[in-house]
């Protein structure tokens, strides 16, 4: 459910985290990598951007800004968009409806970014992330949510105020992966998040974000393992032909289903697979 990092595979860091069998092993480049020019380039025009995102101070949490800023900082790393289906949001949200749940699969912290390009919704963030360098200020000021993972006692209180944001007819992102994995296809899905969307009778978005290069699948954008956010970085910049495609599916609704039932549903359409690696968790909003 964090954006951005994901925990060393061989630990968790909190109750809400999730062991992935990915690691900087499973990450490869699927073409010829750009010469160091070229990526130096890119990094000084990714630098620019987000100095011109920090500059808007608390106006960068205004939709079109946002989705500027994430649109120039995709370009700035090569980075192309290729965006499929409707809107994220699933109309009636914030004219007297309550907003989406759009939950997502989760890669890299390039999902947040291609996400943003494609329609600014509020994110719900690890904690830590709110602390990131220079990236954790811009986080803030873009209206991300944050939640403690490390404290059980905390997870009824996360869900009842992400209902609460959902009937307030604000469509929010979560990922409900808990950590990141390799590709589309792994991982299962936590339910907590979904209790939030049948409390608040909100419909449920789900998305796929996957990345290619050359048309073919692509592992590079990957952050998982005990890699740190500048090796990724430096990584990305390097990756020559890469797009993100975001594929946003048919809403689901709750119509009666409970939060398993409700999470099981969007796996299947988000991962291509129902059962395999749905978290069997314990405990009264897990």
């Amino acid at each position: 459910m964090s954006a951005g990092t994901a925990a060393p595979a061989t630990a968790r860091t909190g109750i809400w985290d999730t062991l992935s069998t990915c690691t900087s092993g499973c990450i490869d480049h699927a073409a010829p990598r750009v010469p160091l020019a070229g990526t130096a380039r890119r990094a000084a025009s990714f630098a620019h951007v987000l100095l011109r995102a920090a500059a808007d101070r608390d106006r960068l949490a205004e939709p079109g800004r946002l989705r500027r800023h994430a649109r120039a900082a995709l370009g700035a790393l090569g980075v192309g968009l290729d965006h499929d289906g409707p809107p994220l949001r699933v109309a009636g949200g914030g004219t007297g409806g309550p907003g989406t749940l759009v939950v997502v699969n989760h890669i890299s912290w390039l999902d947040i970014l291609a996400l943003l390009a494609v329609e600014p919704v509020t994110m719900l963030a690890k904690q830590e992330v709110g602390g990131w360098p220079v990236m954790g200020p811009l986080a803030r000021r873009a209206g991300t949510r944050f939640i403690d993972r490390s404290s059980p006692r905390g997870l009824p209180q996360a869900v009842a105020d992400l209902a609460a944001e959902l009937r307030a007819g604000r469509s929010v992102v979560v990922f409900p992966q808990a950590t990141t994995w390799c590709s589309a296809t792994e991982g299962g899905f936590r339910r907590a998040t979904f209790q939030a969307a049948i409390d608040a009778g909100a419909p449920v978005r789900p998305v796929t974000v996957r990345y290619l290069q050359h048309g073919a699948p692509s592992t590079v954008p990957a952050f998982v393992g005990e890699e740190d956010l500048a090796s990724s970085l430096r990584r990305v910049l390097a990756a020559r032909a890469l797009t993100a495609r975001v594929t946003v599916h048919p809403p689901l609704v709750p119509d009666g289903r409970d939060r398993r039932g409700l999470a099981a549903a969007a796996q299947e359409v988000i991962l291509g697979h129902r059962h395999r690696g749905l978290r069997q968790e314990t405990g009264t909003y897990l």
